[in-house]
């Protein structure tokens, strides 16, 4: 190897390592990421983790004045705080280390190399199946087979 592709070598090799550098210490920053969340009255408190995962719900005594279905209601409005103060923290973090133009929220969404048609209004669409060829005169079409009045359907069952 000739002088010239070995210093090019150490080179990819020594970026290659910054980078790798660089990607452990973002993942190290994210997981300490958490977001926090007081309801208005103070009653509830969420805490979750830069995925949104709940980690920790506080409740005060006067929480449980409330009916459970305005404390679940409660609940889930405080936690949705946490979550985006979360998310926020998360984008802080990835901004600096994504290239130019990349939306670190839609990266976290996992909708960052959509186009809007693909995503649609309620977010990604599930692939649709595929429809089923029609089956050759040939195949069984056990679809369309009557299971009831089968012979073996009409014999007894065995129990134990």
């Amino acid at each position: 190897m000739t002088t010239d592709h070995r210093a090019q070598v150490d080179e990819l090799l020594a970026d290659y390592r910054r980078s790798r550098d660089q990607l452990a210490s973002v993942q190290r920053d994210l997981a300490r990421i958490s977001g926090s969340a007081t309801s208005p009255d103070g009653s509830v408190t969420a805490v979750v983790d830069a995925k949104g995962t709940l980690t920790d719900l506080e409740l005060r005594d006067d929480a449980y004045r409330l009916r459970p279905a305005q404390l679940a209601q409660l609940i889930v409005g405080t936690t949705r705080e946490a979550v985006a103060r979360a998310a926020e923290g998360a984008y802080r973090t990835l901004s600096p280390v994504l290239p130019p133009g990349t939306d670190p929220e839609a990266l976290l969404r996992g909708t960052a190399d959509l186009r809007p048609e693909e995503i649609g209004a309620d977010g990604p669409q599930p692939p649709q199946p595929t429809r089923r060829r029609p089956a050759a005169a040939d195949d069984e079409d056990f679809e369309q087979r009557e299971w009831m009045t089968d012979v073996d359907a009409k014999a007894p069952r065995r129990t134990r």
